[in-house]
């Protein structure tokens, strides 16, 4: 990957309000830290510029080449990759830069994007998903040697059918620290339907009903109980 010129200005201005000030000018305040000078340098980014050169690489590792400017006046070069966005939690909007100074000739370890090519017989046929646990694999290298993804063609791939790292095939001068086994994708079948089985009716305790014992009469309804007189009678008065 060739290195991509990137103008930025050198910063003077720190702390919250001097930073709001820059962001205004819409500049993303940034840092560059590493390498040999072991001072980090305070600069501001171009936010249009720096957005665009991102589109155009969207998802790769960009290798950058800045040139550290005091109005006009050209102070010095870096070679540097982004190592870390910030964004407004909200609105999203890029709100810091973190660049990490590289050499050229020394190896770094970056992440690069796995796509994926074609339309898998086990999905297209056979009605399976393409499950990818690994999306981005680890490599070392020399910034120049840094590919710009990885494409796996799927399509000869059937159900149970998978790719792993062992598989993927790496430029020359390029190695990975990912686990040889590690799965990258796999064609797996279909999901079965699960069939709703209506609940089971609920069982109703029958009504149980006290049985008449032999000889025994039923209570009935003005009868007195037992040891107890019934409703009393008016008694007659004898006649005189």
């Amino acid at each position: 990957m060739e290195e991509i010129k990137l103008d930025v200005q050198i910063r003077e201005k720190i702390g919250s309000r001097k930073v709001k000030s820059i962001r205004r000018e819409d500049f993303v305040p940034a840092i560059v830290y590493g390498g040999e000078k072991k001072v980090p340098t305070a600069i501001k980014v171009d936010r249009l510029a720096y957005e665009r050169i991102m589109r155009q690489h969207r998802g790769q590792s960009v290798v950058f080449h800045l040139s550290v400017l005091e109005g006009e006046k050209k102070l010095r070069d870096y070679s540097a990759i982004v190592k870390e966005e910030q964004h407004h939690p909200v609105m999203d909007t890029l709100i810091h830069l973190d660049f990490q100074r590289i050499s050229l000739k020394e190896e770094i370890e970056v992440k690069v994007p796995i796509e994926v090519k074609g339309e898998a017989i086990g999905v297209k046929k056979d009605g399976g998903s393409l499950d990818q646990p690994l999306r981005e694999l680890n490599i070392v290298c020399l910034p120049t040697d840094i590919p710009q993804k990885f494409e796996l063609d799927v399509s000869e791939l059937n159900i149970g059918d998978s790719i792993h790292v062992r598989d993927i095939q790496l430029p020359a001068g390029v190695k990975t620290n990912h686990d040889e086994e590690a799965l990258v994708l796999s064609i797996v079948p279909p999901m079965k339907e699960e069939v709703e089985t209506p609940p089971e009716e609920e069982l109703t305790e029958p009504e149980v009903t006290e049985e008449k014992k032999d000889g025994e009469e039923a209570p009935e309804e003005g009868k007195a109980e037992e040891g107890k007189p019934a409703e009393e009678k008016s008694q007659e008065k004898p006649k005189e």
